[in-house]
């Protein structure tokens, strides 16, 4: 597996709220939206997308110091094998 992970030192996520903000449409508060802009729905485009590729994505945040988002990719694609 490939894993990345890019990193931020902004406002961190609360970790009660780590699994929600990648449901489609779920911010972790509304103020924080007004206040820093999205709409909710980047993460639940990114965790299809890796999941699609059979991999992983979570953070690690911390409040106040930032976050990390990693996510994991095979290297390697598996056959598929069409009837």
């Amino acid at each position: 597996m490939l894993e990345i992970s890019v990193s931020d030192n902004g406002i961190g996520i609360p970790k009660n709220k780590h699994d929600e903000i990648f449901e489609t449409f779920k911010q972790v508060d509304s103020s924080t939206a007004r206040m820093y802009g999205g709409t909710g729905i980047g993460l639940a485009i990114a965790k299809k997308f890796v999941e699609m590729h059979g991999g992983e994505i979570w953070v690690e945040s911390e409040l106040g110091k930032g976050s990390t988002f990693t996510f994991t990719i095979p290297i390697k694609q598996k056959e598929i094998s069409y009837g």
